[in-house]
């Protein structure tokens, strides 16, 4: 409608009889004939129901807003219904309310007239009133908000059911075979993106085998062959199941359902979840039945695709690093060290290098015996060197308990994927001791001494980790020991790849985070057994066996501890090639050492670093195998 007109519109007319009385309403949609053009503001009927609603022009509120003062003189009455007619009529000359306009009708319908109070709307549809009305009148309690809006919500779904069929029948009518799909784009289902084209070989969606309990070959990985289906995956496909058999029971009635002979499903990210069911189907009954394999595609489209808002960071937030060290990796350390100067230090990144020494139960902690002495006299000698530039660098020192302080085999230890061994429940300890030392809005990276960084994985550090927000837990690149296994060439500058070593996501010693979520969340798992550590003599109570206290399964770490605790903030993990990982075995490689020749207790394949890749490894084994190809 043109908003150029004076318009005063409303579904329900009201007004004073003229005796004065009380106001009336009649409550009907009816246009007021046309011979019932009067003097403006003659007499106090035909004014517009404010309960009903009422539609006003821009114009005529300009125009009420020009003459207030006689408005309010006039607006004398105890209805807003009269007094708000009184000042439009007076003030823009309308004739009264007024039910069309430019061949539009606006009706009102009445919900509080007789023998219609408590009715559902389900029934108060079927009258044509109720259909056409623009306004429903009068909403009084919270449950007539919600079902109103059920009923709408409701109707109009189904009339985008309804007009989405139609304009997908229309589609099929149009192609009708005779017009290439490439120029309609015209496919099943309607309105989803095809799959996606894969660029190379390595970029190929595979179909993925499964039954209703397992899954053959999960996310293309040799390493397991079958994988039980977690609950939410049963669930789902048991739901897809059912939605095939209800299309199969239409599509063939005089089928019935036998067995289920092989699902395959593949997830496209531009597209959704794709299934293909080949399923027994039974014809016939006693001796003349037999089975026929019916198949079915079913798509399950992505929904709306939302950017999660995040908060607002910036690359000038100070990291305070957690570099933890047992005895045995001191060397190690005073690398990590010198590098931590050549990056952070000397190019005033802000930083600061909190070192934790983790010394056995018998070991002294003074003197020119202390095993940590060369990392803290060169920890004094750069902060006193950079101490104009705001960088320093601190440690706090950790006892370790009994069971803690044998003597242990750096050869054996370095093949072990954490800098922990097999005792990666002591990085909770780590936290616990060293973050009363930073208070709780420090952003914290906990790092090793045996990794190698760039400024850029700070940097990115910084973007991904959000207080309240978000963890990131980086998947670092771990380098083969190559001097040591001769399958590979040492490059400390090349970019990473297939031949070089692996992005190792079982490796969960680098995570940064915010001291407040950390503790939040410590403390939601320490009434499942998961004690804080509030000094070195309580560190018994967390190396407890799973069995002697109610420890949550699982927990082996600061990131298991996150997704054990169910905690509001985002767990980010992703590749990160500016972290790597095996530079300790390379360094303990050039000092002369060597690697066993047996695998370690507790070090399966996940927790033990990989020496090459199987194509590396394939190609030796038939080089030994075939002599005759070993002078080539």
């Amino acid at each position: 409608m043109s908003i150029t007109f004076d318009l005063y519109m409303g579904g329900a007319r009201i007004g004073l009889d003229p005796s004065g009385g009380g106001a009336s309403a009649d409550g009907q949609s009816n246009e007021p004939p046309a011979n019932e053009e009067e003097a403006p503001g003659a007499s106090d009927r035909n004014y517009c129901s404010l309960e009903a609603g009422i539609l006003l022009s821009s114009s005529v509120i300009r125009k009420m807003r020009n003459n207030l003062e006689r408005c309010v003189r006039i607006g004398s009455t105890s209805d807003h219904s009269v007094n708000i007619g009184r000042c439009v009529k007076y003030a823009s000359r309308v004739a009264g309310c007024q039910e069309s306009f430019q061949g539009m009708r606006q009706f009102s319908y009445a919900l509080d007239a007789p023998g219609r109070r408590h009715r559902e709307f389900s029934e108060l549809a079927k009258e044509e009133a109720f259909r056409n009305a623009s306004t429903v009148y009068p909403v009084q309690t919270p449950e007539d908000f919600y079902r109103l809006h059920a009923y709408y919500s409701k109707h109009h779904l189904e009339k985008v059911q309804e007009r989405g069929y139609a304009l997908e029948q229309k589609s099929y009518r149009i192609a009708n075979g005779s017009i290439s799909n490439k120029i309609l784009e015209i496919r099943w289902p309607l309105g989803v993106p095809p799959p996606s084209a894969p660029e190379t070989r390595h970029d190929i969606l595979t179909w993925q085998l499964l039954n209703g309990t397992h899954n053959f070959l999960p996310n293309g990985n040799a390493e397991h062959a079958v994988a039980t289906l977690s609950r939410i995956e049963a669930q789902d496909f048991a739901k897809v199941l059912e939605i095939a058999l209800q299309y199969a029971a239409l599509k063939h009635p005089r089928l019935s359902y036998h067995s289920l002979h092989s699902a395959y499903r593949k997830f496209d990210a531009t597209r959704g979840m794709d299934y293909q069911l080949h399923l027994n189907l039974q014809e016939g009954s006693g001796r003349s039945r037999r089975l026929v394999i019916k198949s079915f595609e079913v798509v399950k489209p992505l929904g709306r695709v939302e950017v999660v808002p995040s908060p607002y960071v910036t690359e000038s937030t100070r990291i305070a690093m957690l570099v933890p060290a047992f005895e045995h990796q001191v060397p190690d350390a005073l690398l990590f060290v010198e590098q931590y100067e050549r990056i952070c230090m000397q190019n005033q990144d802000n930083t600061f290098l909190l070192l934790i020494f983790m010394y056995r139960l018998e070991s002294p902690s003074k003197g020119d015996e202390d095993p940590f002495k060369a990392l803290k006299t060169l920890a004094l000698d750069l902060s006193s060197k950079y101490k104009t530039d705001g960088s320093r660098i601190a440690w706090v020192s950790i006892r370790l308990p009994e069971q803690l302080s044998e003597p242990v085999d750096p050869q054996s230890w370095l093949l072990h994927a954490s800098m922990y061994g097999p005792r990666q429940l002591l990085s909770l300890v780590v936290a616990d001791l060293a973050l009363p030392k930073l208070g709780l809005e420090s952003l914290v990276l906990l790092a090793t001494p045996g990794m190698v960084f760039k400024a850029d994985f700070l940097n990115r550090v910084r973007m991904n980790t959000i207080q309240g927000f978000q963890v990131y837990a980086p998947i670092g690149f771990q380098m083969y020991p190559c001097r040591w296994a001769h399958f590979c060439r040492e490059c400390d500058t090349c970019d990473v790849s297939q031949s070089s070593g692996y992005f190792d996501r079982h490796n969960h010693d680098v995570i940064a985070f915010y001291s407040r979520d950390y503790v939040q969340a410590r403390k939601l798992l320490h009434p499942q057994g998961l004690p804080i550590i509030r000094s070195d003599l309580d560190i018994d109570q967390l190396l407890l066996q799973p069995g002697e206290e109610t420890r949550p399964p699982g927990v082996e770490s600061i990131l298991d501890m996150f997704v054990a605790a169910q905690h509001s903030v985002h767990i980010l993990r992703g590749v990160e090639p500016n972290l790597r990982f095996g530079q300790d075995v390379r360094n303990h490689l050039a000092r002369g050492g060597t690697l066993p020749q047996s695998v370690p207790e507790r070090c399966g394949r996940e927790q033990c670093i990989h020496l090459a890749s199987r194509k590396q490894i394939g190609d030796a084994i038939i080089r030994y195998e075939d002599k005759s190809i070993l002078h080539k």
